[in-house]
């Protein structure tokens, strides 16, 4: 054992703390044994194998050999020799021991406390580990967004070239539709037209007609000439030409009708085909808007949410370096006033960083569906 008298009270230790006493001048607040020596007497004791041997003796010792400390000094007999500790008392030895206690139970309190708080930066430290997780989705949920600017990109150029297509066929249809009615208007004039000749030619075979009745009716038949040279048979040719003429007419009014009416049909064809492409055309015009509009909010909320990423990663950095200044600190053995503030200060980042994250957590949480899925419909857009 190394010994040590301070203030009245004899203490031991360990052989191996005379090196550090030696070098550090200061001795360890924690012993392994004390033996007060207030009112004892030091006096030296012949014993087998133990030079320097001394005796402690009190009043309230017993005085059976066996509860009298007896020790051997290993070089010399110091100054306790035949030395009355008069200065202490039995009372200042009880003390002495209730304030190592005291030491001893402060020492373990601080060791539970710091074991606690470094459990607590663990927990903190999980909780950085699960944001920094929160910002690597977050991070991947930027990249599929950029996909997804990109295909819409795409989409609204399809749109816009079916669009031109669209657009190219209706100025096709409404050029046809032009020729269409003109070819209507024609066929109108050529059907009138005819009418009138009709009208005309039936008015010159009723009037050959009559003539033909009063003919027959006042000139008498022929003996002898022929049937070509009387002037009834040339009334019967001339009313047959204007029979065939008049049949010729008519075949060219039913032609001159029959392509009228498909000219109609074709019009109201191509009438309906524009509708259809008009129709079509303002439901892309409508769709590429709303595109647009989608586009411009997809773009906003990203833009958003890189800033969101970007403060996150600014307060995840400060977090971090706040947690690493903390360990620096309570892993450091020289404390002082300034580096207590410093963790204090640390401590009281870390806590606003997570009392923070807490907050948006619970707001996040009472957010009404409805509302998250408003917020967040472009996504599935």
């Amino acid at each position: 054992r190394f010994f040590i008298i301070k203030e009245s009270f004899l203490l031991y230790y360990a052989e191996s703390e005379k090196k550090s006493f030696e070098s550090n001048k200061y001795f360890n607040i924690h012993p392994k044994g004390v033996v007060p020596l207030g009112g004892c007497i030091v006096e030296p004791k012949e014993e087998p194998n133990m030079p320097y041997a001394i005796k402690i003796s009190h009043e309230d010792f017993h005085h059976d050999s066996a509860n009298n400390p007896r020790l051997s000094a290993a070089e010399d007999l110091p100054a306790l020799q035949m030395y009355e500790f008069g200065v202490g008392t039995w009372k200042n030895a009880q003390l002495g021991e209730a304030m190592i206690e005291s030491l001893e139970a402060q020492g373990l309190q601080l060791a539970k406390e710091k074991q606690e708080y470094l459990d607590k930066l663990m927990e903190e430290t999980e909780e950085l580990c699960l944001q920094r997780e929160q910002k690597e989705e977050l991070e991947r949920l930027n990249q599929v967004l950029e996909a997804e600017k990109h295909r819409f990109e795409e989409v609204v150029q399809e749109l816009r070239l079916e669009q031109e297509q669209i657009r190219r066929e209706l100025e096709l249809t409404a050029r046809s539709l032009k020729g269409v009615e003109e070819e209507k208007k024609e066929l109108r004039s050529l059907t009138q037209s005819l009418q009138k000749t009709l009208e005309e030619l039936s008015l010159e075979k009723q009037q050959m007609l009559e003539l033909l009745e009063e003919n027959e009716s006042q000139v008498p038949p022929p003996t002898s000439p022929s049937k070509e040279q009387s002037p009834i048979w040339g009334l019967h040719c001339s009313l047959r030409q204007i029979e065939e003429k008049m049949q010729q007419l008519l075949e060219e009014k039913l032609l001159a009708e029959k392509r009228m009416k498909e000219n109609e049909e074709r019009s109201r064809a191509l009438e309906e085909e524009r509708e259809f492409y008009s129709s079509q055309s303002q439901a892309l015009q409508n769709s590429l808007s709303e595109l647009t509009a989608e586009k411009q909010q997809t773009e906003r909320d990203l833009k958003a949410e890189v800033k969101v990423r970007m403060d996150l990663e600014r307060r995840l950095g400060e977090a971090e370096e706040a947690l690493q200044s903390l360990e620096q600190g309570l892993n450091s053995l020289d404390r002082n006033k300034e580096k207590e503030e410093k963790m204090k200060a640390d401590v009281s980042n870390l806590r606003k960083f997570f009392e923070e994250c807490i907050r948006n957590a619970e707001l996040e949480a009472k957010m009404p569906v409805i509302m998250k899925n408003s917020v967040y419909i472009h996504k599935a857009a």
